[in-house]
C-alpha cells in the first residue's frame, strides 16, 4: 500500500484547531485566522472547501499518520486517491 497514492483531508466542523497536525506535518497542515486546521498543496494555499483533498507526500506518511492517531477532535481522513477508501483516520476498517 505505500506505494499507492494517498489524499488528505480535514473535516473542519470536527476541527479543535490544536494544531497538533501542524506540529507533526507542516507540509500539508496549517491551521488558519479561523483557528482551524486545513491542508495545503504544494504551492501552500489552504484548501478551504469542506472535503478538498491534497496530496500525502510518501516522505511525511508517517508523520500524517501520527497526526490522525493524535487528533483529538479525528477530524483527519487519509484515503487512496484510486477509489476514495479511507485507510487512516475516524472511518478507516
Amino acid at each position: 500500500m505505500s506505494s499507492e497514492a494517498l489524499e488528505v483531508w480535514i473535516d473542519q466542523d470536527l476541527c479543535t484547531g490544536d494544531g497538533i497536525c501542524v506540529q507533526y506535518a507542516p507540509e500539508v497542515f496549517e491551521l488558519d485566522i479561523d483557528g482551524l486546521a486545513y491542508v495545503k498543496g504544494e504551492d501552500d494555499e489552504l484548501r478551504q472547501q469542506p472535503g478538498e483533498t491534497v496530496r500525502v507526500p510518501l516522505t511525511i506518511l508517517q508523520d500524517v499518520v501520527d497526526s490522525v492517531k493524535d487528533c483529538p477532535g479525528e477530524c483527519i481522513h487519509v484515503r487512496r486517491a484510486a477509489d476514495g477508501v479511507e485507510v487512516y483516520g475516524p472511518d478507516a476498517d
